[in-house]
């Protein structure tokens, strides 16, 4: 049995980890808001992932399906989510996303969900507390605070669902 190990990511999750037989360091961060990433962290870089793959409810289900895992984990999962009521998520803003190009008081996610945005992650800067005329671009991964539903409601709101 592989030895996993547990970080607690304080308002974002928890996150698992271990190294597969071959030397690859794998990890599942568990968000509070819900989804979850399959981390597949680089050889050169221990604090770089060369890949992430975002999964939620049923992709999370499926994959479980496919290794073999039990039903229980999602359950258990939001349990856990729900226990603080606060939560801190990193929203990627993609290409085709309505908000691209536009200010973000235009998209009003604040006020439509009760999310605050907090910071905005563009390349290697961040910029905190981004104001009403601040352009969002795709790439820009904005860091909301909030409550699940209001965290889940703004990432549905900022793609476009």
């Amino acid at each position: 049995m592989r030895e996993i190990e547990e970080t607690t990511l304080p308002g974002v999750g928890v996150r698992h980890e271990f190294l597969t037989r071959g030397g690859d360091r794998v990890a599942v961060l568990n968000h509070r808001s819900g989804y979850r990433e399959l981390l597949l962290y680089r050889h050169d870089d221990p604090d770089s992932c060369r890949a992430i793959l975002r999964l939620d409810d049923e992709d999370s289900t499926a994959l479980a399906e496919l290794l073999g895992g039990p039903h229980l984990a999602p359950s258990l999962t939001a349990i856990t989510q729900e226990v603080e009521g606060l939560v801190i998520d990193w929203v990627p803003i993609r290409g085709n996303a309505p908000c691209v190009g536009r200010p973000l008081s235009e998209s009003r996610v604040e006020d439509r969900t009760g999310v605050s945005v907090v910071a905005a992650l563009r390349g290697e800067e961040a910029v905190p507390a981004p104001g009403p005329d601040f352009a969002l671009q795709q790439g820009d991964t904005l860091v909301v605070v909030g409550t699940g539903d209001g965290v889940r409601e703004a990432a549905e709101l900022l793609r476009g669902e």
